[in-house]
């Protein structure tokens, strides 16, 4: 760009002064130079004229305007209608003027009597033009002599309400000052008109230097050396060149235009569209004139990139010219290298849609649907049926599950998905699966081996159209898993050895995500049998409560959450529910072993409260322990919810651990969530464990629950609870089986991202003619008749075959009660699945089991006692301790077992 300038700066007017007028460049430039001064005159003489009659126009449309605007301007009328209008109307006309930019503002009355003026001198005088226009309503529009000279004006009639003409406004402006603004505007048109006279001779005087530059100042006999030189080189280059005329008549055609399109030695000269050789697209473009940048075009066996433009860009004849290049090499090297271009992309989209999950089945399904159809119109994949178990393949191609089949079409008649296929030796797929090395099939009617698997569907196969097969090994750590088989059909090319090598690496990426996944399926199979394990299978048979229950696992892994249902004495029942914070192995161990401490506690018949401190004490035990180990992983965030219902006295006492309060649904469909203190989880220690008791009526549900159930990442805990409560309530007299279904289909209609436990009870009462109760007075005779009331209440029940060895123990449980305890002392006897005699004390001592020598007097109590029941024991209370024993019933007499709820698998 400098150097153009610095061009520009050395441009000088010598050469144009010492051109002679006489040759032709001296000519020509100085009739350049006459059309220009006689344009450039026209020019100023036009825009001179334009100007004044605008400046004219502009005027009048001036005055109109403000003549106008004053006439309906409100007040006028009143001014004209006052005793004095002068002495109104003049201040605000001469204010209009000097705004408006006119020169004159003049009210008048009908008879033409002026009543303002810029002259003051001149009010009261007659306005010098025609009004009678505008008495008759109209404006007028006129050029007069007026007190200011020539002047401009405009007449406007002022009219009043009733339409009538009660005066009239005229404005307007003197002439001189109008002729003036035109003469203000003759420097610029006269400048503008020089300026553009300096632009074109410059300008011609450039033009005329560069062409002289661009031809070097040739002879005529060098312009003809050169013109030989371009014709040579125009007829050896290897690109061919057309030029086609306005007419679509071909004017010149190079030797390599000639070859690349066979045209004949007369071709120029005549129409394009009469050239036979030449097929119809291409005969389309070059008569269509059009633009054409590399187009590409078929001319025989020749594939030509077209370059087409026009001729009269510039000022030429009309017409286009085209070039021609055979690029028929470079097609097919740029096709290779597209096809390996979309190999890669294919790859690259496999690695990021294979394996997106740990799951078999959705692993092959992404293999296939990403194969297909960008490299195969169909592809299957078999897979060993150990392989979907988590296990080892087997060595041979037996037992191959289809675990996946995708294609362009659904009706093919390749097997279908999920069949067990026993591929015979001779298939490819028995071959590769024994190799491990992929075998490729390029014409499967030839392949004698493959018809021999299925006759019949083979012929299918092949009456479809499917012609050509890759059988690819999917193989982990050198272990074959089964097979991934890609089929084309009679529209696409057979497979190649280039292609096999391709299926190898799509099917060796497929291969680690579907061993991953085996092995995730094995550990978790494994995790699965070992919390199965460590739930309870199945429920007891219980008169207290009827029960359901559900537990869900999460979508991946095993979790810590876990439930119980634990018969106690007396005919109570416990019921535990709680989580251990975590997935994997380690949360369903540590899930274990809470589970069986709470188990273990809840033999020594304890409060909720006290049960979950030794649990506290525990969970701190297995902390330490593992804190000295490689793992170092602790128990954290386990919490627990454990409660006991007697249903003689329809009371529940419960204990909270960090867990969720449960709902109870009252028998009129109400649903609660009762205040639980809110203890701290397992493990913290230091903070006591609080109870609550409650009074439930007979056919309460009582629902326990993991947070998997009510807390999502969608939703906050308390609209969990919300909707829990609203899943539960309106249902009295639904089962706890069908409330369980209808509050996980409620709550969670997929698969939970966390475990879940539900556990739902219903309360019942036992009836009061199975319970018997006597206050025992503190003193030995009182055993007797305690002896007589029970033989009579076993006679009522019809139990009068166990009164023997029932007075037997009532008798050795009052004796004790009354030599080592205290008052008051009470027997209550329990009719239901077992007959049970509890004897109450004030004490707080607990009688200890002996074992007495052949010379001792006593000792022998209890041991007769543990020798005639089922089982005994001793609870306490806060009023002393209760000691108990039970006495299975006769088959006969005993009540008919119920239904255990829920036999079905928890998990």
């Amino acid at each position: 760009m400098a150097n153009r300038f610095a061009g520009f700066g050395r441009f000088s007017l010598r050469p144009l002064v010492s051109k002679s007028p006489r040759s032709v460049a001296g000519q020509v430039l100085v009739l350049q130079v006459a059309l220009v001064v006689l344009l450039v005159a026209f020019g100023v003489l036009g825009l001179a004229l334009q100007s004044k009659r605008d400046t004219d126009a502009e005027a009048r449309r001036r005055s109109l305007a403000v003549a106008e605007t004053f006439a309906h301007s409100p007040g006028v009328v009143a001014a004209l209608d006052s005793p004095q209008p002068s002495k109104i109307l003049q201040p605000l006309t001469e204010a209009a003027r000097k705004a408006a930019g006119v020169d004159f503002i003049v009210v008048l009355n009908t008879k033409g009597i002026r009543y303002t003026h810029p002259l003051p001198s001149l009010i009261g005088k007659r306005f010098v033009g025609n009004i009678a226009p505008s008495l008759a309503g109209k404006i007028y529009t006129e050029s007069v002599n007026g007190p200011l000279g020539r002047e401009v004006q405009a007449t406007v009639p002022v009219k009043n309400d009733d339409d009538k003409v009660v005066g009239l406004v005229s404005a307007g402006m003197k002439v001189k000052n109008v002729s003036n603004q035109v003469a203000r505007q003759l420097p610029i048109i006269l400048g503008a008109g020089a300026g553009a006279l300096l632009v074109a001779t410059g300008g011609t005087a450039l033009v005329g230097r560069r062409l002289r530059r661009q031809t070097h100042s040739l002879a005529p006999a060098e312009m003809t050396r050169m013109y030989d030189h371009h014709d040579t080189v125009l007829h050896s280059v290897r690109e061919g060149v057309l030029i086609i005329g306005g007419d679509g008549r071909l004017l010149l055609a190079n030797d390599e235009a000639r070859r690349l399109l066979a045209l004949p030695s007369d071709a120029e000269g005549q129409f394009v569209s009469e050239l036979s050789s030449l097929d119809e697209e291409t005969v389309e473009l070059l008569v269509s004139g059009r633009l054409a940048t590399d187009e590409v075009h078929f001319a025989g066996d020749r594939l030509l990139a077209v370059n087409q433009r026009p001729t009269d860009r510039g000022g030429g004849p009309k017409g286009t010219v085209v070039t021609l290049r055979d690029s028929t090499e470079l097609q097919a090297v740029t096709g290779r290298a597209e096809t390996a271009r979309e190999r890669l992309k294919l790859l690259y989209d496999a690695g990021v849609r294979i394996g997106t999950t740990l799951d078999v089945l959705r692993t092959a399904d992404e293999l296939a649907r990403v194969a297909v159809p960008r490299f195969a119109d169909f592809v299957t994949v078999d897979l060993a049926d150990a392989v979907l178990r988590g296990e080892e393949p087997a060595l041979t191609a037996t037992g191959m599950r289809r675990t996946a089949v995708c294609g362009i079409r659904k009706d093919h008649p390749l097997y279908e998905k999920g069949r067990l296929i026993d591929f015979v030796p001779s298939t490819p797929q028995a071959r590769g699966y024994g190799t491990g090395h992929s075998e490729l099939v390029t014409d499967l009617s030839t392949a004698t081996g493959w018809h021999a698997q299925d006759p019949a569907r083979t012929r299918r196969i092949m009456d479809y159209g499917i012609h050509s097969l890759i059988a690819a090994p999917i193989q982990a750590r050198g272990v074959v898993l089964g097979m991934a088989n890609f089929w084309r059909c009679e529209q696409h090319e057979p497979f190649d050895d280039e292609e096999l090598s391709l299926a190898e690496e799509l099917v060796a990426r497929a291969a680690v995500s579907i061993d991953n996944a085996r092995r995730y399926t094995r550990e978790h199979a494994l995790a699965v049998t070992l919390q199965r394990s460590l739930l309870p299978r199945a429920l007891p048979e219980l008169s207290a409560l009827e029960v359901g229950y559900r537990y869900l696992p999460a979508q991946s892994g095993v979790s810590g959450d876990w439930f119980d249902v634990i018969p106690l004495p007396g005919s109570r029942v416990a019921l535990a529910v709680g989580d251990v914070v975590g997935h994997g192995l380690h949360a369903a161990a540590t899930m274990g072993r809470l589970r069986t401490a709470v188990h273990n506690f809840s033999t020594l018949d304890l409060p909720p409260d006290e049960l979950l401190s030794h649990v506290d004490d525990l969970v701190g035990l297995i902390d330490q322990d593992e804190a000295g180990t490689e793992s170092a992983v602790g128990v954290v965030g386990a919490t627990c919810l454990y409660a006991i219902y007697d249903p003689v006295t329809r009371r529940c006492v419960m204990a909270s651990a960090g867990h969720l309060a449960p709902a109870l649904v009252h028998p009129d469909g109400t649903v609660t969530f009762p205040d639980l203190p809110a203890g701290p989880p397992l493990g913290l220690g230091g903070m006591p464990f609080l109870t609550t008791e409650l009074e439930l009526a007979e056919g309460t549900q009582l629902v326990l629950y993991t947070d998997g159930l009510i807390e999502d990442r969608r939703r906050d805990l308390d609209v969990g609870m919300d909707l829990l409560g609203a899943a539960l309530a309106g249902h009295p007299d639904r089962t706890p089986e069908e409330s369980c279904g209808a509050v996980l289909e409620e709550l969670l209609p997929g698969r939970p991202k966390d475990d879940v436990a539900l556990l739902i009870a219903r309360t019942r009462g036992l009836p009061r003619d199975r319970i018997a109760d006597w206050d025992v007075p503190l003193d030995p005779a009182a055993v007797a008749g305690m002896r007589d009331a029970l033989s009579q209440k076993l006679d009522e029940w019809g139990l009068s075959e166990l009164g023997f060895g029932m007075e037997l123990v009532l008798s050795e449980l009052i004796t004790n009660a009354i030599r080592y305890g205290s008052e008051p002392i009470h027997v209550r006897l329990i009719h239901d699945r077992t007959l049970i005699c509890e004897v109450a004390d004030g004490s707080s001592t607990s009688p200890h089991l002996r074992y007495a020598a052949t010379m001792d007097e006593g000792g022998r109590g209890l041991f007769l006692v543990s020798q005639v029941t089922e089982r005994w024991g001793t609870r306490y209370t806060p009023q002393g301790k209760v000691i108990w024993a039970e006495q299975a019933l006769p088959a006969n007499l005993g009540e008919p077992a119920q239904e255990p709820a829920g036999q079905e698998d928890p998990v």
